[in-house]
Protein backbone atom coordinates (compact mmCIF):
# COMPACT_ATOMS: atom_id res chain seq x y z
CA UNK A 1 0.00 0.00 0.00
CA UNK A 2 1.65 3.26 -1.29
CA UNK A 3 2.19 5.67 1.99
CA UNK A 4 0.10 8.68 2.48
CA UNK A 5 0.56 11.92 2.91
CA UNK A 6 -0.22 13.50 5.84
CA UNK A 7 -0.74 16.81 7.25
CA UNK A 8 -0.78 17.11 11.19
CA UNK A 9 -1.25 21.29 12.74
CA UNK A 10 0.41 21.27 16.00
CA UNK A 11 -0.84 25.11 16.40
CA UNK A 12 -2.97 27.64 14.57
CA UNK A 13 -6.12 26.21 13.88
CA UNK A 14 -9.12 27.16 15.98
CA UNK A 15 -7.15 30.13 17.33
CA UNK A 16 -4.96 33.31 16.05
CA UNK A 17 -1.16 32.30 16.39
CA UNK A 18 0.89 29.73 17.66
CA UNK A 19 1.14 28.70 13.75
CA UNK A 20 3.03 25.16 13.09
CA UNK A 21 2.63 22.01 10.59
CA UNK A 22 4.04 19.17 10.31
CA UNK A 23 4.54 16.87 6.76
CA UNK A 24 4.18 13.32 7.05
CA UNK A 25 5.41 11.18 4.11
CA UNK A 26 6.84 8.00 4.60
CA UNK A 27 10.02 7.85 6.92
CA UNK A 28 10.13 12.14 6.63
CA UNK A 29 8.83 14.61 8.42
CA UNK A 30 9.01 18.65 7.06
CA UNK A 31 7.81 20.91 9.53
CA UNK A 32 6.48 24.73 8.92
CA UNK A 33 7.33 27.55 11.12
CA UNK A 34 7.47 27.16 14.92
CA UNK A 35 5.15 29.74 16.54
CA UNK A 36 4.07 31.45 19.53
CA UNK A 37 0.64 32.72 20.89
CA UNK A 38 -0.72 35.10 23.48
CA UNK A 39 -1.98 34.25 26.82
CA UNK A 40 -5.49 34.69 27.37
CA UNK A 41 -7.35 36.39 30.44
CA UNK A 42 -7.32 33.39 32.39
CA UNK A 43 -3.53 32.55 31.65
CA UNK A 44 -2.88 34.35 35.32
CA UNK A 45 1.10 35.07 35.21
CA UNK A 46 2.25 33.47 31.76
CA UNK A 47 4.09 35.45 29.07
CA UNK A 48 3.39 33.17 26.21
CA UNK A 49 1.62 29.77 24.47
CA UNK A 50 4.08 27.70 22.69
CA UNK A 51 2.85 24.25 20.83
CA UNK A 52 3.14 20.98 22.69
CA UNK A 53 5.84 19.13 20.05
CA UNK A 54 6.55 16.14 22.33
CA UNK A 55 5.33 14.01 19.20
CA UNK A 56 7.62 15.62 17.03
CA UNK A 57 10.60 15.35 20.17
CA UNK A 58 9.90 11.36 19.87
CA UNK A 59 10.14 11.42 16.00
CA UNK A 60 12.68 13.61 15.51
CA UNK A 61 15.24 11.44 14.14
CA UNK A 62 12.44 11.96 11.12
CA UNK A 63 12.65 15.49 11.06
CA UNK A 64 14.30 16.64 7.47
CA UNK A 65 14.18 20.47 8.47
CA UNK A 66 11.93 23.65 10.02
CA UNK A 67 10.36 26.10 7.31
CA UNK A 68 9.45 29.41 8.52
CA UNK A 69 7.64 31.52 6.23
CA UNK A 70 8.73 34.84 7.98
CA UNK A 71 9.36 36.37 11.01
CA UNK A 72 6.54 37.16 13.20
CA UNK A 73 6.65 36.07 16.35
CA UNK A 74 3.46 33.91 15.53
CA UNK A 75 5.64 32.02 13.52
CA UNK A 76 9.01 31.86 15.26
CA UNK A 77 8.31 32.96 18.41
CA UNK A 78 8.43 29.31 19.84
CA UNK A 79 11.91 28.46 18.50
CA UNK A 80 13.86 28.92 21.46
CA UNK A 81 11.98 26.39 23.47
CA UNK A 82 11.26 24.07 20.58
CA UNK A 83 14.83 24.04 19.73
CA UNK A 84 15.82 22.93 22.78
CA UNK A 85 13.88 19.79 22.53
CA UNK A 86 14.44 18.63 18.70
CA UNK A 87 17.69 18.65 16.31
CA UNK A 88 16.77 20.38 12.87
CA UNK A 89 18.38 22.40 10.20
CA UNK A 90 16.48 25.65 9.85
CA UNK A 91 15.62 27.28 6.72
CA UNK A 92 14.79 30.90 5.66
CA UNK A 93 14.90 34.00 3.81
CA UNK A 94 17.70 36.22 4.62
CA UNK A 95 15.33 38.99 7.01
CA UNK A 96 13.66 35.99 8.97
CA UNK A 97 17.23 33.86 9.43
CA UNK A 98 18.44 37.24 10.65
CA UNK A 99 15.46 37.87 13.33
CA UNK A 100 15.76 34.16 14.32
CA UNK A 101 19.38 34.56 15.21
CA UNK A 102 18.41 37.44 17.69
CA UNK A 103 15.83 35.29 19.38
CA UNK A 104 18.09 32.16 19.49
CA UNK A 105 21.48 34.54 20.88
CA UNK A 106 18.88 36.18 23.53
CA UNK A 107 18.77 32.23 24.82
CA UNK A 108 22.39 31.36 24.29
CA UNK A 109 21.31 28.55 21.61
CA UNK A 110 22.80 30.22 18.50
CA UNK A 111 25.63 28.39 18.44
CA UNK A 112 23.93 24.98 18.75
CA UNK A 113 21.54 25.61 15.66
CA UNK A 114 22.08 25.50 11.64
CA UNK A 115 20.43 28.16 9.77
CA UNK A 116 20.32 28.39 6.45
CA UNK A 117 19.67 31.12 4.64
CA UNK A 118 17.29 30.98 1.59
CA UNK A 119 16.07 33.14 -1.11
CA UNK A 120 12.66 33.23 -2.65
CA UNK A 121 12.73 31.20 -5.87
CA UNK A 122 15.22 28.66 -4.91
CA UNK A 123 14.36 25.33 -3.83
CA UNK A 124 15.24 23.25 -1.08
CA UNK A 125 15.45 19.01 -0.87
CA UNK A 126 14.43 17.73 2.58
CA UNK A 127 14.16 13.98 2.21
CA UNK A 128 11.59 13.00 0.24
CA UNK A 129 9.90 16.61 0.39
CA UNK A 130 11.10 19.43 -2.17
CA UNK A 131 10.42 23.19 -0.96
CA UNK A 132 10.59 25.95 -3.18
CA UNK A 133 10.32 29.60 -1.75
CA UNK A 134 7.74 32.01 -3.21
CA UNK A 135 7.69 35.54 -2.65
CA UNK A 136 4.72 36.84 -1.23
CA UNK A 137 3.50 40.30 0.28
CA UNK A 138 2.98 40.78 4.15
CA UNK A 139 3.42 43.24 6.84
CA UNK A 140 7.14 42.22 7.01
CA UNK A 141 9.81 41.87 4.48
CA UNK A 142 10.97 38.74 3.25
CA UNK A 143 7.53 36.71 4.04
CA UNK A 144 7.31 33.63 1.45
CA UNK A 145 4.88 31.14 0.48
CA UNK A 146 5.86 27.42 0.05
CA UNK A 147 5.66 24.91 -2.60
CA UNK A 148 5.73 21.45 -1.36
CA UNK A 149 6.72 18.98 -3.96
CA UNK A 150 5.50 15.48 -2.59
CA UNK A 151 5.60 12.00 -4.07
CA UNK A 152 1.63 12.53 -4.79
CA UNK A 153 1.45 15.84 -5.50
CA UNK A 154 2.74 19.33 -4.61
CA UNK A 155 1.01 21.23 -2.12
CA UNK A 156 1.02 24.93 -1.18
CA UNK A 157 0.99 26.69 2.36
CA UNK A 158 0.78 30.29 2.01
CA UNK A 159 1.83 31.48 5.09
CA UNK A 160 0.75 35.22 5.88
CA UNK A 161 0.17 36.76 2.84
CA UNK A 162 -1.63 39.62 1.17
CA UNK A 163 -1.97 41.07 -2.47
CA UNK A 164 0.22 44.36 -2.43
CA UNK A 165 0.22 45.92 -6.40
CA UNK A 166 2.20 48.97 -4.68
CA UNK A 167 4.93 47.25 -2.33
CA UNK A 168 7.16 49.95 -0.08
CA UNK A 169 10.24 46.63 -1.36
CA UNK A 170 10.65 43.62 -2.75
CA UNK A 171 8.24 43.54 -5.52
CA UNK A 172 4.70 42.65 -5.90
CA UNK A 173 3.88 38.50 -4.42
CA UNK A 174 4.86 36.12 -7.64
CA UNK A 175 1.34 35.62 -8.93
CA UNK A 176 2.73 34.40 -12.34
CA UNK A 177 5.11 31.27 -10.33
CA UNK A 178 1.62 30.37 -8.46
CA UNK A 179 -0.66 30.43 -11.44
CA UNK A 180 2.61 28.38 -13.13
CA UNK A 181 2.41 26.42 -10.22
CA UNK A 182 -1.80 25.90 -10.48
CA UNK A 183 -1.70 24.53 -14.22
CA UNK A 184 0.95 22.44 -13.42
CA UNK A 185 -1.51 21.03 -11.22
CA UNK A 186 -2.11 21.78 -6.82
CA UNK A 187 -2.80 18.64 -4.98
CA UNK A 188 -3.55 20.87 -1.66
CA UNK A 189 -3.73 24.39 -0.44
CA UNK A 190 -3.39 25.57 3.22
CA UNK A 191 -4.28 29.39 3.10
CA UNK A 192 -3.85 32.40 5.36
CA UNK A 193 -8.00 32.71 7.01
CA UNK A 194 -7.14 35.46 9.20
CA UNK A 195 -9.17 37.93 7.42
CA UNK A 196 -11.71 35.74 5.11
CA UNK A 197 -14.64 37.99 7.01
CA UNK A 198 -13.63 41.16 5.44
CA UNK A 199 -14.52 42.22 1.86
CA UNK A 200 -12.60 43.84 -0.95
CA UNK A 201 -8.86 44.31 -0.86
CA UNK A 202 -6.40 44.97 1.71
CA UNK A 203 -4.99 48.29 1.07
CA UNK A 204 -1.38 49.12 0.24
CA UNK A 205 1.14 49.67 3.07
CA UNK A 206 2.12 52.88 0.59
CA UNK A 207 -1.41 54.56 1.68
CA UNK A 208 0.30 54.73 5.04
CA UNK A 209 2.87 56.70 3.54
CA UNK A 210 1.11 58.92 2.37
CA UNK A 211 -1.00 59.52 5.60
CA UNK A 212 2.41 60.41 7.34
CA UNK A 213 3.51 62.77 5.02
CA UNK A 214 -0.07 64.20 5.97
CA UNK A 215 0.88 64.67 9.44
CA UNK A 216 4.61 65.63 9.74
CA UNK A 217 3.89 68.49 6.71
CA UNK A 218 3.80 72.00 8.17
CA UNK A 219 3.84 70.46 11.77
CA UNK A 220 5.54 72.24 14.34
CA UNK A 221 5.46 69.48 17.23
CA UNK A 222 7.56 66.83 18.84
CA UNK A 223 6.25 63.73 16.76
CA UNK A 224 6.43 60.60 18.01
CA UNK A 225 5.42 57.45 16.15
CA UNK A 226 4.59 53.93 17.42
CA UNK A 227 4.46 50.99 15.68
CA UNK A 228 5.44 47.54 15.40
CA UNK A 229 9.18 47.16 15.58
CA UNK A 230 8.85 43.89 12.96
CA UNK A 231 7.23 46.20 10.12
CA UNK A 232 10.31 47.41 8.28
CA UNK A 233 8.33 49.01 5.48
CA UNK A 234 6.48 50.88 7.74
CA UNK A 235 9.59 52.02 9.71
CA UNK A 236 11.32 52.97 6.15
CA UNK A 237 8.93 55.36 5.44
CA UNK A 238 8.71 56.86 8.68
CA UNK A 239 12.18 57.78 8.07
CA UNK A 240 11.78 58.90 4.59
CA UNK A 241 9.24 61.51 6.05
CA UNK A 242 11.54 62.67 8.37
CA UNK A 243 14.08 63.14 6.16
CA UNK A 244 12.26 64.63 3.83
CA UNK A 245 11.17 67.41 6.50
CA UNK A 246 14.60 67.88 7.97
CA UNK A 247 13.52 66.06 10.81
CA UNK A 248 16.37 63.96 12.83
CA UNK A 249 14.74 60.38 13.94
CA UNK A 250 15.71 58.44 17.50
CA UNK A 251 15.45 54.81 18.07
CA UNK A 252 13.71 53.49 21.33
CA UNK A 253 12.92 50.26 22.70
CA UNK A 254 15.04 47.51 22.31
CA UNK A 255 13.29 45.14 19.81
CA UNK A 256 12.75 48.47 17.65
CA UNK A 257 16.75 48.96 17.99
CA UNK A 258 17.45 45.25 17.37
CA UNK A 259 15.23 45.07 13.72
CA UNK A 260 16.39 48.20 12.57
CA UNK A 261 19.91 47.75 13.08
CA UNK A 262 19.41 44.45 11.31
CA UNK A 263 18.01 45.83 8.57
CA UNK A 264 19.98 48.30 7.48
CA UNK A 265 22.96 45.86 7.78
CA UNK A 266 21.14 43.30 5.28
CA UNK A 267 19.29 46.13 3.18
CA UNK A 268 16.18 45.87 3.85
CA UNK A 269 15.97 49.35 5.16
CA UNK A 270 17.82 52.59 3.56
CA UNK A 271 18.46 55.72 6.11
CA UNK A 272 20.10 58.89 4.49
CA UNK A 273 23.22 59.83 6.28
CA UNK A 274 23.14 61.84 9.23
CA UNK A 275 18.90 61.24 10.36
CA UNK A 276 19.25 59.25 12.62
CA UNK A 277 20.44 60.51 15.96
CA UNK A 278 21.30 59.51 19.67
CA UNK A 279 18.30 59.24 21.89
CA UNK A 280 20.51 60.95 24.79
CA UNK A 281 21.22 64.08 22.39
CA UNK A 282 17.62 63.91 21.26
CA UNK A 283 16.31 66.61 23.87
CA UNK A 284 19.05 68.89 23.03
CA UNK A 285 17.12 69.79 19.66
CA UNK A 286 14.20 71.87 18.82
CA UNK A 287 10.75 69.78 19.10
CA UNK A 288 10.11 70.67 15.39
CA UNK A 289 12.87 69.07 14.27
CA UNK A 290 12.13 65.61 16.10
CA UNK A 291 10.93 62.44 15.32
CA UNK A 292 10.95 59.76 17.88
CA UNK A 293 10.55 56.03 16.69
CA UNK A 294 8.98 54.19 19.90
CA UNK A 295 7.97 50.08 20.45
CA UNK A 296 4.54 50.23 22.51
CA UNK A 297 1.71 49.95 20.02
CA UNK A 298 -0.37 47.03 22.10
CA UNK A 299 0.43 49.14 25.58
CA UNK A 300 2.90 46.53 26.53
CA UNK A 301 4.01 47.59 29.98
CA UNK A 302 7.87 47.74 29.75
CA UNK A 303 7.41 48.95 26.59
CA UNK A 304 9.14 52.88 25.47
CA UNK A 305 5.90 54.03 24.81
CA UNK A 306 3.95 52.99 27.81
CA UNK A 307 6.97 54.40 29.94
CA UNK A 308 7.09 57.88 28.10
CA UNK A 309 3.08 58.23 28.86
CA UNK A 310 3.97 57.09 32.67
CA UNK A 311 6.87 58.94 33.14
CA UNK A 312 9.16 55.95 33.07
CA UNK A 313 11.56 57.16 30.10
CA UNK A 314 14.85 58.22 30.89
CA UNK A 315 14.96 60.57 28.07
CA UNK A 316 11.56 61.47 26.77
CA UNK A 317 8.57 62.35 28.97
CA UNK A 318 5.09 63.19 26.89
CA UNK A 319 4.67 67.24 27.61
CA UNK A 320 1.81 69.17 26.04
CA UNK A 321 1.96 70.09 22.38
CA UNK A 322 3.75 66.33 21.53
CA UNK A 323 2.21 64.58 18.36
CA UNK A 324 1.79 60.99 19.14
CA UNK A 325 1.20 58.72 16.11
CA UNK A 326 -0.45 55.27 16.82
CA UNK A 327 0.59 53.23 13.52
CA UNK A 328 -0.85 49.85 14.52
CA UNK A 329 -4.25 48.41 15.50
CA UNK A 330 -4.80 46.64 18.75
CA UNK A 331 -4.50 42.85 18.57
CA UNK A 332 -7.60 41.05 19.76
CA UNK A 333 -7.24 41.13 23.61
CA UNK A 334 -4.98 44.10 23.87
CA UNK A 335 -7.72 47.24 23.48
CA UNK A 336 -7.65 47.94 27.40
CA UNK A 337 -4.16 48.08 27.24
CA UNK A 338 -3.75 50.03 24.39
CA UNK A 339 -6.80 52.57 25.33
CA UNK A 340 -4.83 53.28 28.71
CA UNK A 341 -2.12 54.49 27.14
CA UNK A 342 -3.80 56.27 24.86
CA UNK A 343 -5.64 58.14 27.75
CA UNK A 344 -2.62 58.72 29.77
CA UNK A 345 -1.14 60.35 26.77
CA UNK A 346 -4.38 62.75 26.53
CA UNK A 347 -4.47 63.49 30.18
CA UNK A 348 -0.25 64.42 29.39
CA UNK A 349 -1.77 66.93 27.06
CA UNK A 350 -0.70 65.23 23.57
CA UNK A 351 -1.91 65.52 20.41
CA UNK A 352 -2.73 61.50 19.65
CA UNK A 353 -3.47 59.68 16.49
CA UNK A 354 -4.57 56.70 16.30
CA UNK A 355 -6.35 54.14 14.07
CA UNK A 356 -10.00 54.74 14.58
CA UNK A 357 -9.44 58.48 13.81
CA UNK A 358 -6.79 58.14 10.82
CA UNK A 359 -5.64 55.70 8.10
CA UNK A 360 -2.51 54.64 10.16
CA UNK A 361 -3.09 51.39 9.56
CA UNK A 362 -3.17 48.46 7.13
CA UNK A 363 -3.50 44.57 7.31
CA UNK A 364 -0.84 42.09 6.18
CA UNK A 365 -3.79 39.62 5.77
CA UNK A 366 -5.55 38.59 2.45
CA UNK A 367 -9.40 39.84 2.63
CA UNK A 368 -11.92 37.95 0.31
CA UNK A 369 -11.15 39.31 -3.01
CA UNK A 370 -7.60 38.18 -2.81
CA UNK A 371 -8.26 34.70 -1.24
CA UNK A 372 -10.66 34.24 -4.28
CA UNK A 373 -7.71 35.31 -6.49
CA UNK A 374 -5.46 32.59 -4.78
CA UNK A 375 -8.15 29.71 -5.16
CA UNK A 376 -8.65 30.89 -8.78
CA UNK A 377 -4.88 30.75 -9.59
CA UNK A 378 -3.88 27.90 -7.90
CA UNK A 379 -6.75 26.08 -7.95
CA UNK A 380 -6.52 23.01 -5.89
CA UNK A 381 -7.88 19.41 -5.81
CA UNK A 382 -8.20 19.74 -1.69
CA UNK A 383 -8.40 22.82 0.49
CA UNK A 384 -7.35 23.08 3.93
CA UNK A 385 -8.37 26.63 5.71
CA UNK A 386 -5.60 27.35 8.40
CA UNK A 387 -4.16 30.12 10.71
CA UNK A 388 -7.89 31.65 12.22
CA UNK A 389 -10.79 30.95 15.05
CA UNK A 390 -13.22 28.29 14.33
CA UNK A 391 -15.27 30.79 12.59
CA UNK A 392 -12.76 31.64 10.44
CA UNK A 393 -11.67 27.87 9.03
CA UNK A 394 -15.55 27.90 8.44
CA UNK A 395 -15.99 30.76 6.27
CA UNK A 396 -12.91 30.28 4.18
CA UNK A 397 -13.91 26.68 3.36
CA UNK A 398 -17.19 28.10 2.73
CA UNK A 399 -15.42 30.62 0.52
CA UNK A 400 -13.78 28.01 -1.64
CA UNK A 401 -17.03 26.16 -2.22
CA UNK A 402 -18.21 29.49 -3.79
CA UNK A 403 -15.10 29.57 -5.76
CA UNK A 404 -16.38 25.99 -7.46
CA UNK A 405 -14.10 23.70 -5.22
CA UNK A 406 -15.67 19.99 -4.74
CA UNK A 407 -17.31 20.31 -1.00
CA UNK A 408 -15.80 16.33 -0.60
CA UNK A 409 -12.24 18.16 -1.12
CA UNK A 410 -12.58 20.97 1.67
CA UNK A 411 -11.84 20.11 5.28
CA UNK A 412 -11.70 22.01 8.44
CA UNK A 413 -8.88 20.24 10.36
CA UNK A 414 -8.28 20.57 14.43
CA UNK A 415 -4.81 20.75 16.32
CA UNK A 416 -3.38 16.93 16.23
CA UNK A 417 -5.69 16.07 14.10
CA UNK A 418 -4.06 14.21 10.87
CA UNK A 419 -4.79 14.97 8.05
CA UNK A 420 -4.35 11.87 5.26
CA UNK A 421 -4.41 12.38 1.42
CA UNK A 422 -4.21 10.35 -1.35
CA UNK A 423 -4.74 11.22 -4.78
CA UNK A 424 -7.89 10.57 -4.94
CA UNK A 425 -9.23 10.96 -0.94
CA UNK A 426 -9.01 13.71 1.94
CA UNK A 427 -9.81 12.70 5.66
CA UNK A 428 -9.54 13.02 8.86
CA UNK A 429 -7.63 10.15 10.54
CA UNK A 430 -6.39 9.45 14.14
CA UNK A 431 -4.84 12.34 16.53
CA UNK A 432 -1.37 12.96 17.69
CA UNK A 433 -0.48 14.78 21.09
CA UNK A 434 -1.40 18.25 20.88
CA UNK A 435 -2.26 21.12 23.14
CA UNK A 436 -0.18 24.10 24.25
CA UNK A 437 2.75 24.72 26.39
CA UNK A 438 2.75 27.43 28.95
CA UNK A 439 5.83 29.92 29.19
CA UNK A 440 6.15 31.47 32.70
CA UNK A 441 9.95 33.18 33.13
CA UNK A 442 12.38 30.30 32.70
CA UNK A 443 9.78 28.05 33.67
CA UNK A 444 8.29 26.43 30.25
CA UNK A 445 5.29 23.61 31.44
CA UNK A 446 5.66 23.72 34.47
CA UNK A 447 2.71 25.72 34.60
CA UNK A 448 -0.49 23.49 34.24
CA UNK A 449 -4.47 23.37 34.68
CA UNK A 450 -3.84 23.46 38.80
CA UNK A 451 -1.17 26.40 39.08
CA UNK A 452 -3.55 28.57 36.72
CA UNK A 453 -6.80 27.47 38.87
CA UNK A 454 -5.00 28.19 41.94
CA UNK A 455 -3.94 31.97 40.50
CA UNK A 456 -7.14 32.34 39.51
CA UNK A 457 -8.42 31.53 42.60
CA UNK A 458 -6.36 33.70 44.67
CA UNK A 459 -6.93 36.82 42.30
CA UNK A 460 -10.89 36.02 42.36
CA UNK A 461 -11.24 35.86 46.00
CA UNK A 462 -7.68 36.19 48.02
CA UNK A 463 -5.72 34.29 50.15
CA UNK A 464 -6.05 33.20 53.89
CA UNK A 465 -3.01 31.78 55.96
CA UNK A 466 -3.65 29.91 59.30
CA UNK A 467 -0.63 29.97 61.28
CA UNK A 468 -0.71 27.65 64.63
CA UNK A 469 1.79 26.04 66.68
CA UNK A 470 0.40 22.38 68.18
CA UNK A 471 1.94 19.78 70.77
CA UNK A 472 3.82 16.93 69.24
CA UNK A 473 2.39 14.65 71.47
CA UNK A 474 -1.46 15.36 71.92
CA UNK A 475 -1.84 18.27 69.35
CA UNK A 476 -2.96 20.74 71.63
CA UNK A 477 -2.80 24.54 70.78
CA UNK A 478 0.57 26.02 72.13
CA UNK A 479 0.50 29.38 70.15
CA UNK A 480 -1.33 31.35 68.03
CA UNK A 481 -3.57 30.88 65.62
CA UNK A 482 -2.38 33.93 63.50
CA UNK A 483 -4.32 34.86 61.11
CA UNK A 484 -2.57 36.25 57.33
CA UNK A 485 -4.64 37.42 54.38
CA UNK A 486 -3.52 38.66 50.83
CA UNK A 487 -5.91 39.84 48.73
CA UNK A 488 -9.31 39.26 51.02
CA UNK A 489 -9.51 41.82 53.87
CA UNK A 490 -6.88 44.65 55.15
CA UNK A 491 -6.53 43.55 58.63
CA UNK A 492 -5.98 46.73 60.11
CA UNK A 493 -9.21 47.71 58.88
CA UNK A 494 -10.57 44.28 59.88
CA UNK A 495 -9.95 43.55 63.64
CA UNK A 496 -13.37 42.33 64.53
CA UNK A 497 -13.15 40.21 61.51
CA UNK A 498 -10.14 38.51 62.47
CA UNK A 499 -11.10 38.26 65.98
CA UNK A 500 -13.84 35.40 64.33
CA UNK A 501 -11.85 33.70 62.12
CA UNK A 502 -9.73 33.14 65.54
CA UNK A 503 -12.36 32.07 67.46
CA UNK A 504 -13.68 29.36 64.09
CA UNK A 505 -10.58 28.56 64.21
CA UNK A 506 -10.38 27.42 68.54
CA UNK A 507 -14.41 25.95 67.94
CA UNK A 508 -12.39 24.08 65.18
CA UNK A 509 -9.44 22.50 67.10
CA UNK A 510 -11.65 22.21 70.50
CA UNK A 511 -13.65 19.85 68.27
CA UNK A 512 -10.64 17.36 66.98
CA UNK A 513 -9.38 17.58 70.63
CA UNK A 514 -12.98 16.25 71.99
CA UNK A 515 -12.75 13.51 69.22
CA UNK A 516 -9.22 13.10 70.09
CA UNK A 517 -8.34 13.55 66.25
CA UNK A 518 -4.69 14.12 66.51
CA UNK A 519 -3.21 13.90 62.76
CA UNK A 520 -2.09 16.82 60.87
CA UNK A 521 -4.15 15.95 57.84
CA UNK A 522 -7.26 15.99 59.28
CA UNK A 523 -6.69 18.42 61.98
CA UNK A 524 -6.53 21.02 58.71
CA UNK A 525 -9.14 19.25 56.95
CA UNK A 526 -11.12 20.64 59.71
CA UNK A 527 -9.66 24.06 59.78
CA UNK A 528 -10.19 24.85 56.61
CA UNK A 529 -13.66 23.23 56.25
CA UNK A 530 -15.24 25.49 59.26
CA UNK A 531 -12.89 28.49 57.89
CA UNK A 532 -14.96 28.07 54.45
CA UNK A 533 -18.44 27.77 55.72
CA UNK A 534 -18.21 30.81 57.78
CA UNK A 535 -16.63 32.75 55.31
CA UNK A 536 -19.35 32.20 53.06
CA UNK A 537 -21.80 32.63 55.38
CA UNK A 538 -20.73 35.87 56.15
CA UNK A 539 -18.98 37.38 53.18
CA UNK A 540 -20.02 34.91 50.46
CA UNK A 541 -16.43 34.57 49.09
CA UNK A 542 -14.57 31.53 49.06
CA UNK A 543 -10.63 32.96 49.48
CA UNK A 544 -7.65 30.10 49.19
CA UNK A 545 -7.45 28.55 52.89
CA UNK A 546 -4.03 27.39 53.92
CA UNK A 547 -3.27 26.12 57.12
CA UNK A 548 -0.27 25.94 58.45
CA UNK A 549 1.28 23.96 61.37
CA UNK A 550 4.53 24.11 63.55
CA UNK A 551 4.85 20.56 65.26
CA UNK A 552 6.80 21.17 68.81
Amino acid sequence: MAPKLKIIPLGGLDEIGKNMTVYEYGKDLLVVDCGMGFPDDEMYGVDMVIPDVSWLEQNQHRIRGVFLTHGHEDHIGALPYVMERISAPIYATRLTAGLVQLRLEEHNMLEKQKIITVEAGEKIEAGVFSVEFIHVNHSIADAVAFAIRTPIGTVIHTGDFKIDVTPIQGGMIDLARLGQLGKEGVLALLCDSTNVEKPGYSDSESRVGERFDQLFKGCDKRIIVTTFASNVHRIQQIINCAARYKRKVGITGRSMENIIRLSMELGYMQVPDDVLTDMNQINKLPKNKVVVISTGSQGESMSALYRMAFTGHRQIEIVPGDRVIISASAIPGNEITVSRVINELFHKGAEVVYDRLADLHVSGHACQEELKMMHALVRPRYFIPVHGERRHLCRHAELAREMGADPRGVLVGENGRVIEITPKSIKLGGTVPSGTILVDGMGVGDVGSVVLRDRKHLADEGMIVVVMTLSGEDATLISGPDIITRGFIYVKDSNEMIEDLRRVVMDSLDSCDRANITDWVTIKSRVKANLASYLYKTTKRSPMILPVITEV
